[in-house]
């Protein structure tokens, strides 16, 4: 799967690269037709310590998954959107298995 990550307003370290590119790899074992992944990490400009947004587009065939979340680090972001993305996926495997059987 590839895995496109975007920074906006910043440039995001190698570390940071690798944490994300793991993470969202990881989600192919719950859906193994995963075409590729989108993250987009973005600085708000707030005096919140929450001011790190994180999306996730998963694209899917025939869907695409997308999850914001925004956090005080980058990290946590996209740990709680994988989490959220493995439900999603889970969802729509079964939707899909149960779309052949009837």
């Amino acid at each position: 799967m590839k895995v496109f990550t975007q920074s906006v307003n910043f440039t995001a370290d190698k570390k940071l690269l690798d944490y994300i590119d793991k993470k969202i790899e990881g989600l192919e074992k719950f859906h193994d037709k995963i075409v590729d992944a989108e993250v987009f990490l973005k600085v708000q400009k707030t005096s919140e310590k929450e001011n790190k947004i994180t999306e996730v587009k998963i694209n899917i065939p025939g869907n695409e998954l997308m999850v914001k979340k925004v956090t005080k680090t980058f990290e946590e972001g996209v740990s709680i959107a994988v989490d959220s993305l493995k439900r999603s996926l889970k969802k729509s495997k079964e939707k899909h298995r149960d779309s052949l059987v009837s």
